[in-house]
């Protein structure tokens, strides 16, 4: 397990890096890295553990060689879950193995990301193994909205994504007409006053 691969998953604003250790076909384990950290540090313990099974390291948006998130953007807790997801679902990954690492530095959510993965997704994760992390603390009463919510926006977020098509090119009639059947509270004027500044105008249309 000395030899690592690399591996980059393509994302709306780049791609995510990883590297990855041992055969494809063998029991699949996905590692996260912690705070300012990135896919290097299992560098050292991934050859100590067991063989038979696909280790992949992961670096999370703005960390490693993954590319940053567009300018202006924040890192959020719920994107870098999303990251996860995404990685997962790349790899075509049902069910596999989720360890994490964080250098204790708990004020930041870095070190949550895993046991929230596995709160969201319990179906996805057989174990989780947690290094120097104190877990993810929610309290009982909001577990259930706080479950639902979290889950709906991140696979929302992908089945958009997944449906994504190149948009359609309308004359300005029809982009009107369209405007104003989802917009039912527009006039025409003021339907027309909003595409001269949102719709853009190409040969097709």
């Amino acid at each position: 397990l000395g030899m690592f691969s690399g591996l980059k998953f393509l994302v709306p604003w780049g791609h995510v890096a990883a590297k990855a250790w041992g055969h494809s076909e063998g029991h699949p384990v996905l590692c996260l890295h912690g705070w300012l950290d990135n896919a290097n540090t299992f560098d050292k313990l991934i050859p100590l553990l067991p063989r038979g099974c696909y280790y992949v390291a992961m670096d999370f948006s703005g960390h490693g060689l993954s590319s940053h998130r567009p300018a202006g953007c924040p890192y959020h807790f719920l994107d870098y879950v999303t990251d996860v997801r995404r990685v997962a679902a790349a790899l075509q990954w049902r069910r596999f193995t989720l360890i994490g690492h964080s250098m204790g530095n708990f004020s930041y959510s870095c070190c949550f990301i895993p046991p929230q993965f596995c709160f969201l997704y319990p179906e996805m994760v057989d174990k989780l193994i947690l290094l120097e992390s104190l877990g993810f603390l929610l309290a009982p009463e909001d577990t259930e909205a706080w479950l639902k919510s979290k889950r709906r926006v991140i696979d929302r977020l992908l089945s958009l994504e997944a449906k994504q098509q190149t948009p359609k090119a309308r004359s300005p009639e029809a982009a009107l007409q369209r405007l104003l059947e989802a917009n039912t509270h527009l006039t025409a004027e003021g339907g027309a006053i909003l595409l001269q500044r949102g719709a853009t105008e190409t040969p097709a249309g």
